[in-house]
């Protein structure tokens, strides 16, 4: 029987991606949307194709799962409802933007027994696999540093909302390359330094965050997580990591394989990736780890350690001085 999976809103810009792999996934029944915003949430399901529930608890007594894409800070709220429905969760990153959302999260996953699992669907790109395999068989040495980037344009809207965000860039774009980062080296950062500014809009919240994050062995790694790219680049793509060895460089493109187009009119960007489709691995992980009853691949404890990472990056630029993971 397939697993019955409903939307929870459609406020995030991959709702639209998820929302087709779910359609394609033999294991997967699609249910439809529930959002809180009507004027959004019936637009988005009659576009789509989807049935549009207006009360969250009808939607939850007809599914089995949920996909969280709501505004940052609504994660906990809606991991907490769909738990106390014992209703499995995939929620959208950042996990959580705050120390007190994660206790909360953390609480009802822990007392309702659900299984919750985080949208990294990075951890499912064949380029970071073959890296992990290659610095795994010691073909660099041991590492000693790594330079990463998640770069992008502004995405706007609620983004650049921080009572709906939980900040800008570095909220936005750090959590995804903080999880490689731990998953490669296999163990927990330590302490971040962390650098914000607002110098490409000038609005309140931050669009250029530089980040050093070090770990127990003494391998220490940069991340700029910018939003500072030209509004019609992409907002989302630009996951790269060189990774130092004693031996050698390792060099990951992982959004290489595309064709990217740029247009002036519109400001607008196409890109047509041949590799492989990411966001239908990791929806697939999650309705077989349903089905299974396991824990999924990329758990509450990854999305927590990595948000971490971020809540502590804002803490170190508002002190000035580095600070404990």
């Amino acid at each position: 029987m397939p697993v019955r999976i409903g939307i929870l809103t459609a406020a995030h810009v991959h709702t639209g991606s998820y929302v087709h792999c779910l359609k394609r996934n033999p294991n997967a029944e699609l249910i439809g949307l529930w959002d809180d915003d009507l004027h959004r949430g019936q637009a988005y399901a009659e576009k789509n194709g989807l049935a549009f529930f207006q009360k969250l608890d009808e939607l939850l007594a007809t599914v089995d799962a949920v996909v969280v894409t709501s505004e940052n800070l609504r994660h906990a709220e809606l991991v907490e409802a769909a738990a106390t429905k014992g209703k499995h969760v995939l929620c959208e990153k950042p996990l959580a933007a705050s120390e007190s959302e994660e206790a909360r999260i953390r609480a009802a996953v822990e007392s309702s027994g659900i299984k919750l699992m985080t949208a990294f669907p990075c951890r499912y790109s064949p380029a970071f696999q073959k890296l992990v395999d290659r610095v795994k068989a010691g073909e660099i040495g041991a590492i000693k540093a790594i330079c990463a980037t998640n770069r992008g344009s502004c995405p706007g809207g609620w983004f650049t909302e921080p009572e709906k965000s939980g900040g800008g860039a570095m909220i936005d774009h750090v959590v995804h390359v903080a999880d490689l980062l731990r998953t490669l080296l296999g163990e927990e950062p330590i302490r971040v330094q962390a650098q914000t500014g607002s110098n490409m809009y000038g609005q309140p919240w931050d669009d250029t965050a530089m980040l050093t994050i070090e770990f127990p062995d003494g391998i220490f790694a940069t991340l700029d997580s910018s939003w500072s790219r030209p509004a019609g680049y992409k907002t989302w793509g630009d996951v790269t990591m060189n990774v130092v060895g004693e031996l050698g460089v390792i060099e990951l493109d992982m959004f290489g394989p595309a064709v990217d187009v740029y247009s002036n009119e519109g400001k607008s960007h196409v890109s047509a990736g041949y590799g492989s489709d990411m966001d239908y691995l990791m929806i697939d992980e999650f309705v077989r780890a349903v089905i299974e009853d396991r824990e999924p691949f990329v758990g509450m404890q990854d999305g927590l350690q990595a948000a971490r990472v971020a809540i502590k990056g804002y803490e170190s630029a508002r002190v000035g001085q580095p600070v404990t993971v």
